[in-house]
């Protein structure tokens, strides 16, 4: 039997990603490109709660993840909007179902084009969305507690 190797997880291009506590429930999400994110309960006013950040990431991803084809086809110009949606399992503290929806402005395809970039756009968001690809297959996590 094989042993397993050991992977240390990375994030893209060397990428430093942390929260910071800024209160109560409160934290400030930063990468090392000086991004930042403020995170809380809904409570807590003009912050996205952690589980919208998830549905944001899996929309964000999957509207990048289609750009191109969209792009292609409709123009660099072109508007798009991905809106994701999923409530809550009453008990379970996780979201059961997440439903996107990219809203492009298709009238300028004939039905034949059409159908074909919704089958670019659906193979493009199966192969290359890493964060619908993660959801769909789960991921291991690990927390460790380090004293400062």
């Amino acid at each position: 039997m094989e042993n397993a190797q050991s992977v240390t997880p990375a994030n893209a291009a060397g990428t430093r990603l942390w929260v910071e506590r800024t209160g109560t429930r409160t934290y400030t999400g930063r990468n090392s490109r000086g991004a930042e994110v403020a995170i809380g309960p809904v409570e807590a006013g003009a912050v996205f709660t952690p589980g919208e950040l998830l549905k944001i990431a899996l929309a964000g991803c999957s509207g990048m993840s289609s750009d191109h084809a969209i792009a292609h086809r409709l123009g660099d110009d072109v508007a798009v909007t991905v809106e994701v949606e999923g409530a809550g399992h009453p008990t379970e503290d996780r979201y059961p179902d997440l439903h996107e929806r990219l809203v492009v402005d298709l009238s300028g395809l004939d039905d034949a084009a059409k159908e074909r970039l919704l089958r670019v756009v659906h193979r493009a968001v199966d192969e290359h969305c890493t964060v619908g690809r993660t959801l769909k297959a789960g991921a291991s996590i690990t927390l460790d507690v380090v004293p400062s």
